[in-house]
């Protein structure tokens, strides 16, 4: 006996909508392997609608003060808090996350990154007015882009759409959304919060495959294309944008070095570096995955790490004991279980490699160690929960290895010595570096990378900026 999957559908306008042609596809909740809805196959129709509404709402929403639009994003904070406990429902059906940690691991953070963009939204900052010029008077104008389409990916599907629709309609901006087309779920009960507070148009969400995703980049109408994605995506977004000087906003793959020196407090470390390593089952572009220890308490180091490991859990959304849970597609799963079948002969399993169970996409938590420097597995980012330990000898060899990727997002330094802190934070070729801690995030900070983890920044007052043109005004003071 089947059961009848929901429906989900595009928000365009002010209202919900199927495909113009009926077209879908079918929603996996990842921690079965079974179906569990349908959204829809979104194409040029679709887009077009969606980029047309938030072009007719885009000037009633640039023009309002900043305390109008402040008001908007704080009722949004307050009704995801309101209905958080849908958020997690849908959250939890698209990815499989433990429920306990998604409520509160992600429902706070979001709430108060909303609140800080509605705080930004009053604070714009631009080069004080006055005569750089005799007789002149000038002054700097921040002002909104226009349209913005974006796409968030499918391991953080609340929290980076989040990311990308706070800021952006803070500055004055409309949106139009891709969620990913495995993970629409919590993006279109986002919708009907969000589409019950601001005006029809301002907020739109289009579901879709990568098709759908470039229809958007490559459509007229938007100033601007955003995205949370792979280096691939990322790259086909900035070629596609530069056909018409679209601006592009990329936050892309990461392979975080983590450096661990011999006056290490080695409990501590491994209980940090396991945590920030398999949360999430290691799906986040910033997770501990790399490890670089020194050579001195190498082997005391990889057997604590892999006792660790051997100690954390994977399973269902309602197990209480579980750090993560599955991976999120099997494709994903097939990736993941491709590099540990890959690996060459002088590396070394010293925990998981293996699939768990036969229902879902689950991952065992896994530690390799023997690795060198040019092995796939170093170069190439997993996105699993999968832990790679390299043995250094001195800080120059621990930078070289450190930064001899080509993913420049985040990284770790733990010591107990402050000058070695302070000279890795400054050799280190990352967008964060942080010091004896991996992972945490606040919204006044920034995040974003260099190299082929993209540019632009989220959060923070450089991520709102992102969303912002500048007008240079200059008048005569004799008119």
């Amino acid at each position: 006996m089947s059961t009848e999957l929901r429906r989900l559908r595009n928000y365009i306008d002010g209202e919900f909508r199927d495909a113009a042609d009926g077209r879908t596809t079918e929603v996996v909740n990842p921690a079965t392997g079974e179906a569990y809805a349908t959204a829809p196959l979104s194409r040029e129709a679709d887009v077009d609608a969606a980029m047309a509404a938030a072009e007719a709402a885009f000037p009633a929403w640039r023009d309002l003060v900043p305390a109008e639009r402040q008001k908007a994003l704080l009722k949004i904070a307050d009704a995801f808090e309101e209905r958080a406990e849908e958020l997690i429902a849908a959250e939890v059906e698209n990815t499989g996350k433990p429920i306990g940690l998604t409520r509160s691991e992600e429902i706070p953070p979001m709430v108060d990154q909303i609140r800080f963009f509605a705080g930004a939204a009053r604070m714009l900052e631009g080069r004080g007015a006055g005569e750089y010029m005799e007789g002149l008077t000038s002054f700097v104008r921040r002002e909104p882009i226009g349209v913005c389409a974006q796409v968030a990916p499918w391991n953080y599907p609340m929290m980076m759409a989040v990311w990308k629709f706070a800021p952006a309609l803070a500055a004055g901006n409309t949106v139009v959304l891709k969620p990913s087309d495995t993970t629409p779920a919590s993006t279109a009960l986002m919708a009907d919060i969000i589409g019950s507070i601001v005006p029809k148009g301002v907020f739109n969400v289009v579901c879709g495959d990568r098709d759908t995703g470039r229809l958007m980049v490559e459509h007229e109408t938007p100033a601007m294309a955003s995205i949370t994605g792979s280096v691939r995506a990322g790259m086909s977004v900035a070629e596609s944008a530069s056909k018409d000087l679209k601006r592009v906003h990329l936050e892309l793959g990461g392979k975080a070095p983590v450096v661990v020196f011999e006056d290490t407090d080695i409990p501590k470390a491994v209980e940090g570096i396991s945590e920030a390593g398999y949360f999430n089952a290691g799906q986040d572009c910033t997770a501990a995955t790399r490890v670089l220890v020194h050579e001195s308490i190498h082997d005391e180091f990889v057997s604590a790490l892999a006792k660790a490991a051997s100690e954390i859990k994977t399973g269902q959304p309602d197990d209480e004991d579980v750090l993560y849970g599955p991976l999120n597609n099997p494709n994903q799963l097939k990736q993941v279980s491709g590099f540990i079948e890959r690996l060459p002969a002088h590396a070394k399993v010293e925990a998981g490699g293996h699939r768990v169970g036969d229902k879902g996409y689950f991952y065992a938590p896994t530690v390799v160690s023997g690795l060198k420097q040019d092995d796939e597995i170093i170069q190439q980012e997993v996105f699993g929960p999968v832990i790679t330990v390299q043995s250094f000898r001195d800080e120059d060899q621990a930078v070289e290895w450190a930064n001899g990727v080509e993913y420049a997002l985040a990284s770790s330094v733990w010591t107990k010595d402050h000058g070695r802190a302070m000279r890795m934070s400054k050799k280190l070729d990352f967008g964060c570096v942080w010091i004896n801690t991996h992972i945490p995030l606040v919204a006044e900070m920034p995040h974003g990378g260099f190299k082929k983890s993209g540019y632009g920044k989220d959060l923070s007052g450089y991520g709102f900026e992102d969303y912002t043109r500048i007008k240079h005004v200059m008048t005569s003071l004799d008119a």
